[in-house]
């Protein structure tokens, strides 16, 4: 490909709304073009690359036994109203209506409609297991469409469905899809990690993300490094090892009213009785599934609304109003407490490190007013414990009792373990070998593609631009071509293309009237793993020069004409 002919345009400045990295240097690599807030065009050079990740996807798809179909993009309403989905996805799924005023849905994922297809065809368990996978642009309404690929209203996804005749038999199509995942993102050169993980709106028994990790990361990975053990946030546990106490005897603890005026947050409580954050008792109400409910966790931990909404087994967990936070305690929020509450029969729930908890600080619900010296065993009516904390860097894994760390990871791709919350609601059944009719068990799995080719670029860039590695790289030999008006020097670059293009090897040759060192610069910024410069001058001091994106420039080495496409297989071969 000559790049005179090519639609290539590179910027030499940030676009003015991109923050991380790797959005940056997608735009000013011409990869892609915005349109409006999460949305872009695909520019060829984007295209090359997104088309590459795809026919990675689909032939490890492929070995693992799924079967490629397409589903529509526009779903009735109806399919998702089945599932109990069409209310509970809320605001970020996109609806509109047709010229009948029939609802539909751009597809966010498409659970309901597999399903509902599946079940017109499956009849009889000499079908199953079956696995179906398509690759399909989804739409997500982003409250804040932000880092490009990373978070945009519409993105390509791979979707796959996996339907069994028993949870036995799904496990087996859980790994099957757990080790294509691990080859996809090692075939395109990602370091990816898989950890345990949320179901969240989608359902399901149990799943794990695969991360790449990146500072710029949106999600928090606990990792543990003696066991191996490692959970997104939001799932992640840990081992309490003691209770918040004072180490005195409860009986001689007198409670003890403290005005604290003005203070209402952890932070100012803790200034003004000059003790520390993990002396008090935080206390937040909820509203769950419309009923008020207190939680109580350590003062310097974080409630974890995932966990919390689990362990309540609701279906919706937010902040209670104003109104409700006053009618269940007698206060305004920051002085509200366990003990004594306005509602006595208000719901306690409180984290497993307050078990036993003695001499602690709480709301008094009184504004401006506190309580110290409370045995919560004695002085509250916890009603439960568990685990409702956010893990925080040295906590202690709950797997092998060492302190884990915490990183930050983008993610790339999760597996679910779905059971029979859609077939369930579908009536999607099978007859067995006793003509009895069985629901069929599922499971889901995504890899957010055209996220994956931004991942590539957040985890393998320098100062100068991105470092691809040759699988998924828009060309993988850019041949800088110093004397285009030369002919017998752009012969030799031609020929070259020629043979490395016989040999399966992407070229593409900047044959622009540019200095030299503008087309460094922009095969630099681009990142094509292997750059070839052939020069007059280079061409008399017997050859071209051959350089790996990812080398210095001391390892650029003058290889003689007749043995420079083998050199570049060379260099490209350690360059995954």
């Amino acid at each position: 490909m000559k790049w005179t002919k090519a639609l290539i345009q590179t910027l030499r400045d940030d676009p003015a709304d991109a923050e991380i990295d790797s959005h940056k240097l997608m735009v000013r690599a011409g990869l892609m073009k915005k349109v409006a807030g999460g949305l872009y065009t695909y520019l060829p050079l984007g295209m090359r690359t997104l088309n590459k990740v795809q026919k990675i996807v689909r032939e490890e798809m492929d070995r693992a036994g799924a079967q490629e179909i397409v589903m529509p993009i526009l779903q009735p309403a109806e399919l998702w109203k089945t599932s109990g989905r069409w209310e509970s996805m809320g605001p970020g799924m996109f609806r509109l209506k047709d010229r009948a005023q029939h609802d539909y849905a751009l597809s966010p994922t498409a659970e309901e409609m597999v399903t509902d297809v599946v079940k017109s065809i499956v009849s009889s368990y000499r079908q199953l297991p079956l696995t179906v996978y398509q690759i399909q642009w989804k739409f997500r309404d982003e409250i804040r469409p932000r880092f490009g690929l990373m978070r945009s209203k519409e993105f390509l996804m791979k979707d796959a469905y996996s339907f069994d005749t028993s949870l036995e038999a799904a496990d087996a199509s859980y790994m099957a899809m757990f080790n294509a995942y691990k080859k996809v993102f090692a075939r395109c050169g990602l370091k990816a990690y898989p950890v345990e993980a949320d179901t969240g709106d989608i359902g399901g028994k149990f799943s794990h993300e695969f991360h790449v990790l990146a500072d710029a990361g949106e999600d928090g990975i606990a990792f543990c490094d003696g066991c191996g053990y490692a959970a997104n946030l939001e799932k992640a546990e840990r081992k309490v090892c003691a209770s918040l106490t004072s180490g005195k005897d409860s009986a001689s603890l007198l409670m003890e009213v403290i005005p604290t005026p003005g203070a209402k947050t952890i932070e100012q409580v803790s200034k003004f009785m000059g003790v520390p954050g993990s002396a008090f008792v935080k206390s937040l109400v909820y509203s769950v599934d419309g009923t008020p409910v207190m939680v109580c966790v350590p003062g310097d931990r974080d409630v974890n609304e995932v966990k919390l909404k689990h362990f309540l087994g609701a279906k919706k967990v937010e902040l209670a109003d104003y109104e409700t936070v006053l009618r269940a305690t007698g206060a305004n929020a920051g002085s509200v407490g366990p003990v004594n509450p306005a509602d006595a029969t208000l719901k306690i729930v409180a984290d497993q490190e307050l078990k036993g908890a003695k001499g602690c600080i709480v709301g008094a619900n009184k504004d401006d007013h506190h309580i110290k010296n409370v045995d919560l065993d004695r002085d509250a009516k916890i009603g439960d414990y568990g685990d409702l904390v956010i893990v925080r860097d040295g906590d202690i894994c709950a797997k092998c009792g060492k302190p884990m760390v915490i990183k930050r990871g983008i993610e790339v791709g999760h597996v679910f373990k779905l059971g029979t919350k859609y077939t369930d609601a579908f009536k999607a059944v099978y007859k067995n070998d006793q003509l009895a009719e069985q629901v069929m068990v599922m499971g889901c799995y995504g890899i957010g593609v055209s996220r994956t080719m931004q991942a590539v670029i957040e985890q393998s860039h320098d100062k100068d631009g991105i470092v691809w590695p040759a699988s998924v790289a828009p060309y993988q030999v850019c041949i800088s071509l110093l004397d285009p008006d030369k002919e017998d020097v752009a012969k030799v670059a031609f020929d070259l293309e020629a043979a490395l293009e016989a040999e399966g090897i992407d070229v593409i040759v900047d044959d622009r009237a540019e200095r030299p060192g503008v087309k460094f610069k922009d095969a630099d910024l681009i990142g094509f793993p292997v750059r070839v410069v052939v020069g007059g001058k280079g061409l008399a001091n017997g050859g071209v020069e051959v350089k790996r994106r990812c080398d210095d420039k001391s390892k650029m080495k003058l290889v003689p004409v007749a043995e420079a496409a083998a050199a570049i297989k060379e260099a490209l071969g350690g360059l995954a």
